[in-house]
């Protein structure tokens, strides 16, 4: 599983790599939360559950990112473990942080997962979810 950012023009897009297409997306995830924190000092002591119903993959990785961005907000936490299981058009995840400290270096802060550039595909025994995420 490989997570990694880029940045296209004035935009910042995320790209995660798995054998799976779950590893993919939770690859995607922990791209995210790179761009606002070292997620080596974020201890995954708080879990929240994520759960949603999306036929199509490509728009199943936008639900998912902003769903955790979304619980990100509402509860103040950073997330640096992610866990999604899908059954059919069922999505279910969890994700693992804990509330912001003062001490977490901030970065910048991912508003949510867009359309742009969205790209859900396997190469060979590799999965790649990618999009550009508004900052």
């Amino acid at each position: 599983m490989s997570a990694s950012y880029f940045e296209h023009d004035a935009d910042i897009g995320i790209i995660g790599l798995g054998l799976t297409l779950e590893q993919s997306f939770e690859a995607a995830a922990h791209a995210v939360f790179a761009i606002m924190t070292d997620l080596s000092a974020v201890h995954p002591t708080d879990g929240v559950g994520i759960d949603f119903i999306e036929p199509d993959i490509e728009l199943a990785l936008v639900v998912w990112l902003n769903q955790i961005l979304g619980k990100a907000r509402e509860s103040g936490m950073v997330f640096s473990h992610f866990y999604i299981h899908r059954d059919g058009d069922h999505w279910r995840g969890k994700i693992l942080g804990e509330k912001w400290r003062d001490d977490l270096e901030r970065g910048v802060e991912v508003k949510g997962a867009t359309l742009t550039m969205l790209s859900v595909k396997r190469s060979g025994p590799i999965w790649e979810s990618r999009c550009v995420v508004d900052v």
